[in-house]
């Protein structure tokens, strides 16, 4: 065959080869690029979520991983072969003014909510603890990752009694540096704990001549926290060798005055510092006013620093309150357990009726509420 011919039929050939090596790439970036808003879909059907048996629910805090609540629903239709998402939402109000999501799933139709579940999704939603109240429920299914072309299923309602579930945990000072010596039960003070962050808890007051520990609970040595290495923290939960004391292992004791003790359980590191409180008078008095009590309570200064102000076993109910000195300033804030209040701010919320240990600062305005019962 003449070779000109053949180098033509060898181009014409290579160039189809190359024109459909770019049509494959071509529909394979199309096709990875596709999302849940370019489907295209016949009128959804939205799920039909059905009525439970038992609609009545009052949950026990004893038993927070049992079943408490099974939901099953027909299936959404989307006119086409996809997985499709299905968000249970909760509300108090059955025209989901604020809903919140308490479980998601991905291409089935049921799910079981634990106890602990069914209370955690009731608190959100804003049922109040203790009280009997409606919840309404319903699934709202969608489609692909970007969760669209959302489509609300019919509402079934539950009356629920929810409990509250105190998710904190509560840390005390004790050592010969301090107010209760080395008396693991002697109203030992409660470090404040941060209010965006729950694993961070600080001190600020008067330390004397000593060192101390921490402790997790009033009258138990165990578990107790301290320092080996001066710088991160070690526990002894219980059984096993105590730590070394605060601020430092083999350090001398402490030169008495006013610090800051900031100690960190999530990243178990603390630190020990000087606090400038000169210029800091104390009121002469603070007491506790507001809805959340049936009459004002005055606290008291811990005479070993003057600045630290408690009141044991107050009974708060849901509501609000205020710490308010002889000369009428009200400090507040807007965070219920613990915060930092001051001067003229909000009042402080009470979520959940319980006796209370009730501490305050005057150097730093950081309060704890600690309940007894929850």
């Amino acid at each position: 065959m003449d070779t000109k011919i053949l180098n033509h039929i060898t181009m014409n050939n290579t160039k189809i080869f190359l024109l459909f090596i770019v049509s494959v790439l071509f529909l394979s970036i199309s096709s990875c690029d596709d999302t849940s808003e370019n489907f295209q879909t016949t009128t959804p059907t939205p799920a039909t979520l059905a009525e439970v048996s038992i609609n009545t629910i009052k949950l026990d805090p004893n038993n927070v991983t049992n079943s408490a609540l099974s939901l099953n629903w027909q299936s959404a239709n989307y006119g086409q072969q996809a997985a499709i998402n299905y968000a249970v939402e909760f509300s108090n109000d059955e025209n989901f003014t604020n809903p919140i999501v308490a479980t998601s799933v991905t291409g089935i139709n049921a799910v079981t909510l634990s106890v602990s579940e069914l209370n955690n999704a009731a608190g959100n939603a804003g049922l109040n603890p203790f009280e009997w109240a409606n919840v309404y429920v319903r699934i709202v299914s969608s489609l692909g990752s970007q969760s669209g072309i959302k489509e609300n299923s019919n509402s079934i309602t539950l009356s629920v009694f929810p409990f509250f579930n105190y998710v904190f945990n509560d840390y005390y000072i004790v050592g010969d540096a301090a107010s209760p010596g080395w008396d693991n039960n002697n109203n030992n003070p409660a470090l404040f704990r941060d209010a965006s962050d729950e694993n961070l808890y600080k001190y600020t007051g008067y330390f004397g001549d000593g060192l101390f520990k921490v402790l997790e609970t009033k009258g138990l040595w165990q578990p107790q926290w301290g320092t080996n290495d001066g710088t991160t923290i070690e526990v002894n939960p219980g059984g096993g060798d105590d730590p070394e004391r605060f601020p430092s292992a083999g350090s001398p004791n402490v030169t008495p005055g006013f610090y800051t003790f900031t100690i960190n359980f999530a990243t178990k590191e603390f630190t020990f510092t000087s606090f400038d409180a000169s210029g800091t008078t104390s009121p002469a008095a603070i007491s506790v006013q507001g809805t959340s009590l049936n009459a004002n309570t005055a606290l008291s200064p811990l005479t070993f620093d003057g600045h630290i102000w408690f009141a044991n076993a107050i009974r708060l109910k849901p509501g609000d309150f205020q710490f308010v000195t002889d000369t009428g300033d009200t400090w507040g804030s807007d965070t219920p357990f613990s915060g930092i209040a001051t001067n003229g701010d909000t009042n402080i919320p009470v979520i959940v009726e319980d006796d209370y240990d009730v501490w305050f600062n005057d150097l730093t305005g950081e309060y704890i509420l600690v309940p007894l019962n929850l």
